[in-house]
């Protein structure tokens, strides 16, 4: 066989192996969002059928942390931001539990944590 026949083959076989295929277009956008909803039986307020991030939430009530729960770099600010502790972080000289609306903001709040906590804790006592 040829070099050009047997290319000739291999592509009429990947043509016939997808050709049943070819009518079935592969949703995109939010149609592609709504089939994995409908395929993996998921909605987004199912908190046990959620996804990844939904697993690693700690059950409501069940994680605790300082300033209220708010979230210190929102606190520092001057804004009382409510975290369920799902993202959090402890502080090594304390052992204190603090609470992070989002990991952006604890990405922030590392940059000088003790900083922000100090300018949380004056608010905190001030609101």
């Amino acid at each position: 066989m040829s070099r050009n026949s047997w290319l000739a083959w291999l592509l009429s076989a990947v043509a016939l192996r997808f050709a049943g295929s070819a009518g079935a277009a592969a949703p995109d956008g939010d149609d592609a969002f709504r089939a994995a909803i409908e395929q993996h039986d998921a909605a987004a307020t199912d908190a046990a059928r959620a996804g990844i991030w939904k697993a690693a939430t700690p059950r409501s009530g069940s994680t605790h942390g300082e300033l209220g729960e708010n979230d210190p770099l929102g606190l520092s600010a001057g804004v009382a931001i409510k975290a369920d502790c799902s993202i959090n972080w402890v502080d090594p000289d304390s052992g204190k539990r603090y609470c992070f609306s989002s990991a952006t903001s604890l990405v922030m709040f590392l940059e000088a944590p003790q900083a922000y906590l100090k300018r949380a804790r004056q608010n905190w006592r001030g609101s």
